[in-house]
């Protein structure tokens, strides 16, 4: 009977704010968001409906700063792991250079320096990725899900005779990381609103396990193919201006 009558209390509650929007437009996201969870989850847009206000309030003077326009066509996210930052840079076409937006401290990063072997192995990748998808109805807030495994990964998994790479790496809210990167749910906000507005299927996604802009790759045997992918991340890095030659706007401005 408790499930019944909550049930029913929440349908009222519907009912009453889908009334309300015919007389009050400033009601109809309300009721279009509870009527999302009543069915069962959130698609893109939904999520670009609620959160996008919010983030174009945070994010949209400093795009125009850059002299971008907003939402910004392309995005880059580039991850640092011993620093726990990630960068957006933006450009409206391919013939612009890239422009630093914004740094976010990663609030959660599991394992240490170097590659993803294997499932199972906690580690936050190493590469050059692209996102699979967005996720709207994530466990932790909004997720941006990599492909991972990329072509160099299953080659070299290939050549070492490894299987069970694992996968489903995220760019996610919260705070807790399981071989993601965890940015915590306003930050999360951004970046997937960011990659919805944009040209999704092109957004990179850049995993370093430090600044190799500035830093010399860490020197490791093993695996014997890791100077080869070092040297592809700080190639695509040179494309990207680091905080020496760029001034983002601070992260939260007065």
């Amino acid at each position: 009977m408790r499930a019944f009558n909550g049930k029913a209390l929440f349908a009222a509650l519907l009912l009453i704010l889908l009334a309300g929007a015919l007389l009050q437009p400033q009601l109809r996201s309300g009721a279009a968001f509870l009527w999302s969870k009543l069915r069962g989850g959130y698609s893109v847009a939904e999520r670009v409906e609620q959160f996008g206000p919010a983030v174009a309030q945070r994010l949209e003077k400093d795009v125009l700063r850059a002299g971008l326009s907003y939402p910004p066509r392309q995005l880059a996210y580039v991850a640092f792991k011993d620093s726990r930052q990630l960068e957006v840079h933006a450009r409206d076409t391919s013939e612009q250079p890239w422009r630093l937006l914004r740094r976010y401290p990663i609030l959660g990063a599991s394992g240490t320096t170097g590659p993803k072997l294997a499932e199972g192995d906690l580690q936050v990748p190493e590469g050059i990725y692209r996102a699979e998808y967005l996720n709207a109805n994530s466990r932790f807030h909004l997720s941006i899900r990599l492909d991972y495994p990329n072509a160099f990964d299953r080659r070299m998994a290939a050549r070492d005779g490894r299987e069970q790479l694992g996968g489903d790496i995220m760019i996610h809210g919260s705070s807790v990381s399981i071989g993601c990167l965890a940015m915590g749910d306003e930050a999360a906000e951004d970046l997937f609103v960011l990659a919805a507005l944009s040209d999704t299927e092109r957004l990179r996604i850049v995993i370093s396990p430090t600044d190799l802009r500035q830093t010399p790759a860490p020197t490791t045997v093993a695996p014997a193919w890791l100077g080869e992918l070092y040297q592809a991340i700080g190639d695509e890095l040179q494309q990207y201006p680091s905080a020496a030659e760029a001034q983002p706007a601070p992260r939260n401005p007065a």
